[in-house]
């Protein structure tokens, strides 16, 4: 008998209850995700993303700022389908606040995304890029990956080396890594296994996944924008504006 087809990826949860302390004071305000880029809200390029590669249901959480956040995914949103997750009374950080969404998320590996995930397109899409590649025998995380040197706005000294079939390795505290985590993940539910109940970070899973082999990493097709900061955001603008005058 062969064995059963992986179920296949229809939901998502988005990340969009941090304080966006680094975009102040634009942010203090506007929580993150509504800061628009290109004339429209951080949040809503995700969504859009998700809608085209055939999310049909999406999880967003929800603290600062959570009435505005509401407003606008509730007024102005159609699809996909999107519930909250409220996390009013206390921020879980990244991995907390994907664990309570579990609930709303099914049994079948999902797509986590940064609110702020922000890319260039090349050739190919990379969300349905992304959910193709993810083989559930070989792998516990897929990790969406830019290159470090390349990505418009981050100056930092890389996340992960990448080896020829893909499989990730955090890089060392003096070293120099090629890939930088582009804020895009498929993940299995069983990976949130005794975690912890409060906030925790979404890199306990990474090193979980990475230190039994099963981490691995796509490389983004065109150019990520790190929007982390006031500075960043005015370049993203510029680079998309210079994107849609080329030929």
């Amino acid at each position: 008998m062969s064995d059963p087809e992986p179920a296949a990826i229809t939901r998502a949860f988005v990340l969009a209850a941090g304080l966006g302390k680094r975009m102040r004071p634009i942010t203090a305000t506007v929580p993150k995700p509504l800061v628009e880029v290109g004339g429209r809200a951080l949040v809503d390029h995700a969504l859009d993303r998700l809608a085209e590669a055939g999310i049909a249901s999406v999880v967003v959480n929800v603290h600062y700022l959570a009435d505005l956040m509401e407003a606008h995914l509730v007024r102005r949103r159609r699809a996909p389908v999107i519930t909250i997750s409220d996390e009013r009374e206390r921020l879980l950080e990244t991995g907390g606040g994907a664990r309570k969404a579990l609930p709303l998320l099914g049994k079948a590996p999902f797509l986590v995304l940064n609110s702020d995930s922000f890319w260039l397109e090349g050739p190919q899409p990379n969300l349905p890029r992304l959910v193709a590649g993810f083989d559930p025998a070989r792998m516990d995380m897929l990790l969406l990956c830019a290159s470090a040197a390349t990505s418009l706005g981050y100056d930092g000294r890389g996340d992960f080396h990448m080896d020829g079939d893909g499989r990730l390795t955090r890089r060392a505290e003096s070293e120099v890594a090629a890939f930088v985590y582009a804020g895009v993940a498929v993940v299995k539910p069983e990976l949130f296994a005794d975690t912890p109940e409060g906030p925790f970070s979404l890199n306990l899973l990474f090193d979980r996944a990475a230190k039994a082999g099963r981490l691995h990493g796509l490389r983004l097709d065109g150019q990520w924008l790190h929007v982390g900061t006031p500075e960043a955001l005015r370049e993203a603008e510029e680079r998309m504006r210079s994107s849609a005058t080329q030929p």
